[in-house]
């Protein structure tokens, strides 16, 4: 069996991570976090004390990164992967990162003939401890199926998307849908309390009819009971949002609604909300008409 390295334990890392070690896998791990480290070593997984070090001793590695500038770092920062890494190695990113920088990562570690490719997931901190992930592969095919038992231990929904940076496109296209849907509830919902509407009450209607969606559900009963601190973080999901705006600059496509929403982010953002959810962002336009969509009492 494949020896396997995992950079990246954070909120949904650790649980990846868990997942493929319970899978039977040979695991190094490394994060920035001792005490993340630790934890895995007591599941029984190896450590390793640099992204180098790993590369030399592993036949693949998976990511699990905030955002771009974080993985080109441990790719090509001091002590990265590159510098460690020898011909054939597998680099597969779980993270979410634009898709330009994709390409270009891929293109660089090529050079040396390591294989970089792309399989950001879907799903929240349940479905990564679960292991009932979404992957949105993008790379070659017979990468995708020597790497696929990893796969199979994380999610449940495993999808080869095409070539390489298709599946951080796919990933990008779910998160607009779902990032939209985060602001036009944050201006819609303060509204309707604004015009005398009962917030318990039409959240009952809105989860139940027509204008449900995932964003609806997951985010109106926490909203209610003013819990702000269960979903990624403001700050970090922005990042969808610039990927958003780049290809849209880049390649002369239209997105009226997505620009639309990225500035309700900018203005959560600005108003100091970034380490909150996405469900904070209704915030914005509840100090902007002075009511509040929760409970009573």
């Amino acid at each position: 069996m494949a020896k396997v390295g995992f950079i990246g334990l954070g909120q949904m890392g650790k649980w990846m991570a868990l997942n493929v070690l319970k899978a039977g896998f040979d695991l190094t791990v490394y994060d920035i976090s001792e005490a993340a480290v630790s934890a895995l070593k007591e599941a029984g997984a190896k450590a390793a004390r640099s992204p180098k070090e790993m590369a030399g001793q592993v036949d693949w590695i998976f990511l699990s990164l905030p955002n771009t500038q974080v993985v080109e770092s441990v790719l090509f920062g001091p002590d990265g992967i590159a510098e460690g890494a020898k011909s054939g190695l597998i680099v597969v990113d779980l993270s979410t990162i634009g898709y330009m920088a994709t390409l270009g990562f891929a293109e660089r570690l090529a050079q040396q003939g390591v294989v970089f490719v792309d399989a950001p997931v879907s799903g929240m901190e349940a479905r990564a401890k679960d292991g009932t992930l979404t992957v949105m592969f993008g790379g070659d095919e017979a990468v995708f199926q020597t790497v696929y038992p990893v796969f199979q231990a994380i999610g449940n929904t495993i999808i080869h998307m095409g070539k390489i940076g298709c599946g951080q496109l796919a990933k990008l296209i779910n998160q607009l849908l779902f990032n939209t849907a985060c602001a036009a509830m944050a201006e819609i919902l303060p509204m309707a309390v604004k015009l005398g509407l009962d917030p318990e009450k039409i959240a009952q209607v809105i989860v139940t009819g027509t204008g449900r969606s995932f964003a609806v559900e997951f985010f109106t009963p926490r909203i209610l009971e003013n819990k702000f601190d269960e979903g990624y973080p403001l700050k970090h999901a922005y990042k969808d949002m610039i990927s958003a705006a780049e290809i849209s600059a880049h390649q002369k496509i239209p997105l009226p609604m997505v620009h639309a929403a990225t500035t309700t982010y900018q203005m959560a953002l600005a108003q100091g909300l970034g380490d909150e959810d996405k469900g904070a962002m209704i915030k914005v336009f509840e100090r902007i008409l002075g009511v509040e969509f929760r409970k009573k009492g």
